[in-house]
């Protein structure tokens, strides 16, 4: 994530210019707002976590709908970014005639780091430690053909359905079980929680081990829409963000819509078909921002947040913690009759925050808190040598 991330991830157009791609740091943004609009949802409940993996715990059409439009698109778009940047990465290096990967590893390994740091101390669904690992697989797979690239998409691609596939099949006709309720989210302390996600490490992290085929796809597939001209905004960038709308809003959305409304196809609906609707999302986004010569207001809000992506997504993640948890406002137990309606306005008031945020750091910073301290620690051992 932070190689999506890296305010110098953003630098250099499709053409190989010095400008920042406005369309990359909006993207991050709507990426790291919209993977809170899935999050939000286990954050106010209860049993937390274990309310969404033990049954569906949907109330109402607001709620299925809000998370239908959330649900696995913009974890997957931020998967793509990810990719982008490693691109951005190698082709900066490849300029310079430095090795790749190189200190590249270096910084997956500091990203590991940071996932293992936020998954201890913040929440149980962290996605930097399956970045990382995915990060310096792609690393190396970016030094073969565009044919060999391909190649590996496939095969990768291939691999994670037939995962899904025999995922879904063991869980087929099982239905939701409830289970009993959890109230460590309620009733535990913080060190209580910290304790819980180490006990339970192997169940939690087992979506950053078996999305890891479906993350070398987007990792790849992130790259070559940015060797394309994908997010340009002139050349080719205007008609291939057309066929992606075509392509994930005329194909994939209607197809997600149906295996989410029959609710038995949970792996179906957040791990297959959402990529799908991502690239629709990514083409109608680059659409609204690039319709007018001049960047538009909202659009440079979330480009503020793109900038400062790796600490919003982290802070987003603390607030809802504050916010839901027992050892905080405990929210999530005190105002569960009302989770429809209080949960949209959580994400609502949260998301303000980060930008209003983000938008006053910058006015004084270059780069966001823990965005600056990513990058002292990556260039540390090399100012050593």
């Amino acid at each position: 994530m932070t190689n999506a991330m890296d305010t110098v991830a953003g630098r250099r157009s499709a053409r190989g210019e010095g400008e920042r791609i406005v369309l990359l740091d909006v993207l991050r943004g709507i990426a790291i707002l919209g993977t809170l609009g899935t999050n939000i949802w286990i954050f106010t409940d209860p049993n937390g976590i274990i309310g969404m993996l033990t049954g569906d715990q949907r109330s109402g059409p607001v709620e299925v709908v809000l998370r239908f439009l959330a649900n696995g698109k913009f974890l997957a778009m931020l998967t793509m970014l990810f990719g982008v940047g490693l691109e951005i990465q190698r082709a900066s290096a490849a300029r310079r005639g430095r090795r790749w990967p190189g200190w590249y590893l270096w910084r997956m390994a500091l990203l590991f780091l940071d996932g293992v740091l936020h998954y201890v101390l913040v929440v149980e669904f962290d996605v930097l430690m399956g970045y990382a690992v995915t990060g310096v697989v792609v690393s190396y797979l970016v030094l073969t053909s565009e044919r060999a690239q391909r190649r590996w998409m496939l095969v990768a691609g291939a691999v994670h359905l037939l995962l899904m596939g025999l995922m879904t099949s063991a869980v087929s006709g099982a239905g939701p079980g409830k289970g009993d309720p959890v109230t460590i989210y309620t009733d535990g302390g913080y060190l209580d929680q910290i304790q819980f996600r180490l006990q339970q490490a192997g169940l939690f992290r087992a979506e950053a081990i078996f999305t890891i085929p479906l993350g070398v796809t987007l990792f790849l597939l992130g790259a070559r829409l940015y060797r394309a001209g994908a997010f340009a905004a002139d050349g080719r960038g205007p008609v291939l963000r057309r066929r992606l709308m075509v392509l994930g809003l005329g194909i994939g959305f209607p197809l997600n819509l149906a295996t989410s409304l029959s609710g038995d196809l949970f792996f179906v609906d957040r791990y297959v078909l959402p990529p799908l609707v991502a690239l629709g999302y990514l083409g109608l986004i680059g659409w609204w921002v690039h319709r007018r010569p001049r960047q538009g207001w909202l659009a440079a809000r979330l480009a503020a947040v793109g900038r400062m992506a790796l600490t919003c997504y982290m802070l987003q993640n603390i607030l809802a913690s504050v916010l839901c948890y027992g050892w905080g406002f405990g929210l999530a137990a005190a105002l569960v009759d009302h989770r429809p309606l209080w949960t949209p306005i959580a994400w609502l008031g949260i998301a303000v925050v980060l930008v209003v945020f983000s938008e006053l750091w910058q006015r004084r910073f270059r780069q966001g808190p823990i965005e600056a301290a990513w990058r002292w620690a990556v260039q540390a051992p090399q100012r050593s040598r």
